[in-house]
């Protein structure tokens, strides 16, 4: 709900300012039936996927795991909009069944930090990226609530001059305007923290790359040129964790990514971070989390709405 009237209201807004109405907007279902949101708030749309006609734009919003009834159909309607020049965008979790349609092939997207894992294992090939907004040609995608009103800012801009965008960030008391380039920012990202060592920032970049295949503390020393004791001292004093453990903790956010945002297995999530089998997860699980894996997906299932889950509003 968050995204859907955070890239609705500047437009809204702008067309206030202007005088004039400059944008217009539908929402669409995609048989036309009444959509509940992760809040629990229900919309009733304006019409269904196959009678959409005339637009320039077309932005999905789900959740991870949201796919249509009727996938062959509808994401044969995506697929012709593409070839007639729509422009195809997704906001936060849309961007899975917009890949999942096949029109994302050769382009770049933004994706929310919280899913990243679950995107990468599902879309392999594809150029995910961390930025708030990636528009590729003719695909537009933002990782959350807060870049959908950048994205909408933008496109005032576009079409009614800074002036009026400005005016809008400031009706909504949005203080600064992202554009492409900006990074999504990540809670407890220790290789984004400039006051921390190059040698830890370095390392945990080693490991951010090996999740799947882990790496060892000696491996990192080699790498780096230092010994092992060099890299524990440098973890121990910048974190207050040993690099093993700080490791752990960050093959265990991967695999709650997964957890609440795939459907694999618990043996497909092992695997997908380096475990090669689920009981050693299940128990670094715990200790990281304080429940297993199941508990903690049967936890989100309580959360969600007609079989969706709540979005993230970053």
């Amino acid at each position: 709900m968050a995204c859907l009237t955070s890239f609705i209201e500047p437009l809204r807004a702008a067309g206030e300012i202007a005088g004039r109405q400059s944008f217009a907007w539908k929402l669409v279902s995609e048989h036309g039936e009444k959509v509940a949101s992760s809040a629990a708030v229900s919309f009733e749309p304006d019409c269904a996927l196959t009678d959409l006609r005339d637009v320039d734009m077309l932005f999905l919003l789900s959740s991870p795991t949201s796919t249509f009834t009727d996938p062959k159909a509808s994401n044969g309607i995506l697929r012709a909009m593409d070839r007639r020049g729509v422009i195809l965008g997704g906001i936060s979790g849309g961007v899975f069944p917009l890949t999942r349609a096949g029109v994302m092939a050769g382009h770049r997207c933004s994706v929310h930090w919280c899913y990243e894992a679950a995107y990468r294992a599902e879309f392999p090939d594809m150029q995910a990226e961390g930025d708030v907004i990636v528009t590729d040609r003719r695909r537009y995608t933002v990782s959350g609530a807060a870049s959908a009103f950048d994205l909408a800012l933008r496109l005032v801009e576009d079409r009614l001059g800074a002036d009026i965008a400005h005016e809008v960030a400031c009706w909504f008391q949005h203080p600064t305007m992202r554009g492409e380039g900006v990074r999504q920012r990540v809670p407890m990202q220790a290789s984004a923290d400039p006051s921390l060592p190059d040698l830890v920032g370095r390392a945990v970049a080693l490991f951010a790359g090996r999740i799947e295949d882990p790496i060892s503390i000696g491996e990192v020393a080699d790498s780096l040129n230092v010994t092992p004791r060099q890299v524990e001292r440098a973890f121990k004093k910048a974190t207050g964790q040993n690099p093993t453990h700080y490791y752990r903790k960050l093959r265990m956010k991967a695999a709650r990514q997964l957890v609440l945002y795939s459907k694999d297995s618990m043996a497909q999530i092992a695997c997908a971070v380096g475990y090669a089998s689920p009981t050693p997860l299940i128990a670094h699980y715990r200790t990281a989390f304080g429940l297993s894996p199941q508990e903690d997906r049967a936890r989100i299932n309580a959360f969600r709405v007609v079989g969706d889950m709540p979005v993230p509003s970053t």
